[in-house]
């Protein structure tokens, strides 16, 4: 029988209340994955009717209801604080299937606490600019225990490298890219360049391919060009799949 779920988190946020608030809403892409910018509740241009709480910049709510009690909803509360910046109370509730109900509960806390650093990020170094995103997603063979191992190294990084410590990136057909690591746990990498975030999750320990998202700052970014990029880099990684 499907089962309930709630993540609560609470984290300082380096913007005020309005920035905070424009990014959790805009919809852009500049920290998490796209989506229909959201407007105020039973307003006439209002795109998405989920929403159910909209007071800027304190408030965000929205749900989806679906069959047989299944929900799942977003709550965003905002407050100013000393020095020019924010706290946020986040909490994602829902309904998973009790089909290994643990492990898509430890996924989907692990990726709220990757996804709400990037948003600090975003605000921190690109707040306001415009972004260009790209999902990309490993083939079927990085699914292996291996598989984010297999593209942390192919990064460069090992064991020890660590949060402050860079990297350089090297793609064919793309420029080198120098970045410097944001974030590092066993299952994720973020890393930063002065033009963008680079974001790599090892969702192979979820029972799903490694990926990776790309959020680019710089205004003349092709972004489909970019995940192409990316795509043929990812994929050489790992064994070609053969026809069964």
């Amino acid at each position: 029988m499907p089962k309930e779920f709630e993540i609560r988190r609470e984290v300082v946020l380096p913007a005020s209340p309005e920035d905070v608030f424009a990014a959790v809403t805009s919809g852009t892409g500049a920290w998490m994955f796209p989506k229909e910018k959201v407007a105020a509740v039973g307003g006439s241009d209002a795109e998405d009717d989920a929403v159910t709480a909209w007071e800027p910049p304190h408030r965000f709510e929205v749900r989806v209801d679906g069959e047989d009690g299944w929900f799942n909803a977003l709550e965003y509360v905002i407050e100013a604080r000393d020095g020019g910046t924010a706290v946020l109370r986040y909490v994602h509730s829902g309904v998973m299937s009790d089909e290994d109900w643990d492990g898509q509960y430890d996924g989907a806390r692990l990726h709220t606490d990757f996804y709400l650093h990037t948003l600090g990020q975003y605000l921190r170094y690109f707040t306001g600019r415009p972004a260009a995103f790209a999902d990309v997603q490993g083939p079927a063979a990085s699914r292996t225990p291996d598989g984010f191992g297999t593209l942390l190294r192919a990064l460069g990084a090992t064991a020890t490298t660590a949060v402050g410590d860079r990297l350089r990136l090297e793609l064919p057909g793309t420029a080198p890219l120098d970045a410097v690591v944001d974030y590092r746990t066993e299952h994720f990498l973020g890393l930063r360049t002065d033009g963008g975030l680079y974001r790599f999750f090892g969702r192979n320990a979820f029972g799903a391919p490694v990926g990776l998202t790309l959020h680019l700052f710089e205004g003349d970014t092709d972004a489909e060009k970019a995940g192409r990029a990316w795509q043929h880099w990812l994929d050489g990684l790992y064994p070609a799949e053969t026809a069964g």
